[in-house]
């Protein structure tokens, strides 16, 4: 399902994936071109593909890109463990832009399609970013829509849908030579069938021997997110740059969640640079989510979804990068080699290993997982 890569794309994407659609005033992205081979392993799961991504200037004031994005899902995670057999599945994501420059202003148009068997979306996103204050400041704005078609493997009378709108607001701030501060805001507000047509909650059953039974989840069919971040970045006198973000969020489920990551940049030579980052997640519980219900329709809305309970999680990450000798048959291209390596410690609150034998129930032990995501990929600028 599209909300496992949804939680995981920050880990499984290198910052050229996540930017995509992020703005910078004043001057043209550089053309460059990209291949990418991803893999997260961890909880039972695999995910793992390649990316492409290529842009160009098509003149001084137009930039065009692409990517294509391929992962393939296979294993049984905590959740398809207790109530189904593993699987196999395969997404397949395109994306077109379109920069133009005006004046200190870019604006920016995007658009998204995602194809896997039970799940397709598209989505269309606009966007300005304008320099003021003599190219000090930065002011963007985003807008987005989309449109999700959910169905279920199985299953062919399942059919359902769900709209997304999402609304961005940044303002990013040269405050000295050599630090710079961004404040960035995100809405978005959701309307569909918003929850997994595969999980299931657990509730009371003492005429079951395991103490409890199974009931496909509840969700409400409106969500709305707002986000807050504060970034800083520091160059420092000997090439090296310190970053800390700092991001809040909430939603209309009641779900809290603060997360801060400190990144530094190293280079230890003229080609070669190392990059370290610890970032830590910690966010409350949906109003709506327990891990074992008392009974068979208890509430309105029932979830147990791990994503949705309380938890932490502490990813350690490391990364180096190697620029290689220019091509004599191309002078003016720029090829770079980059690696990076994070491990992942999620650690729930109140959501239970219910795969654990001879555990009465609501007494199973909290489930703990660690993964490790891998990214590989090779930059090319010209």
């Amino acid at each position: 399902m599209a909300v496992i890569r949804t939680l995981l794309l920050p880990l499984l994407s290198p910052a050229w994936l996540l930017a995509a659609t992020q703005l910078q005033a004043a001057v043209l992205p550089s053309d460059r071109a990209d291949v990418l081979y991803h893999s997260y392993q961890g909880g039972g799961v695999t995910i793992d593909g390649p990316a492409l991504m290529l842009r160009k200037k098509a003149s001084q004031s137009v930039s065009l890109s692409a990517y294509y994005y391929v992962d393939t899902v296979s294993g049984a995670s905590i959740d398809v463990q207790a109530t189904a057999s593993a699987y196999v599945e395969k997404r397949k994501e395109k994306r077109l832009g379109i920069d133009y420059l005006t004046g200190n202003s870019i604006l920016s148009l995007n658009y998204a399609q995602s194809d896997e068997n039970d799940y397709n979306a598209k989505s269309v996103s606009f966007g300005i970013a304008h320099d003021t204050f003599g190219g000090m400041t930065t002011v963007s704005l985003e807008a987005g829509l989309g449109d999700d078609a959910i169905g279920r493997n199985g299953d062919a009378g399942f059919s359902e849908n769900v709209k997304r709108s999402n609304y961005k607001l940044g303002v990013t701030q040269v405050l000295t030579s050599s630090w710079i501060a961004a404040i960035n805001m995100q809405v978005d507000l959701d309307e569909g069938f918003l929850n997994n047509p595969y999980r299931s909650i657990r509730y009371r059953d003492n005429s079951d021997p395991r103490g409890y039974n199974w009931q496909a989840e509840v969700y409400p069919n409106t969500r709305n997110t707002l986000a807050v971040s504060l970034v800083n970045k520091v160059y420092l006198p000997y090439r090296a740059a310190l970053s800390l973000n700092v991001r809040h969020y909430q939603d209309s489920w009641d779900i809290r969640a603060v997360d801060t990551e400190l990144e530094y940049v190293h280079p230890i030579s003229p080609r070669w640079t190392l990059d370290a980052k610890l970032r830590w997640y910690s966010q409350g519980q949906a109003g709506f989510y327990r891990d074992l219900f008392d009974y068979a329709g208890q509430q309105n809305f029932m979830a147990r979804d791990k994503e949705l309970s309380e938890f932490s999680n502490l990813t350690l990450g490391v990364g180096i990068s190697y620029q290689l000798n220019s091509w004599t048959f191309w002078p003016g291209a720029k090829p770079e080699l980059n690696l990076q390596w994070d491990h992942i410690r999620f650690d729930y609150k109140n959501f239970r290993n219910v795969t654990v034998a001879d555990a009465t129930a609501g007494q199973e032990p909290l489930y703990q997982l660690d993964a490790n995501v891998l990214r590989a990929f090779f930059s090319l600028y010209f």
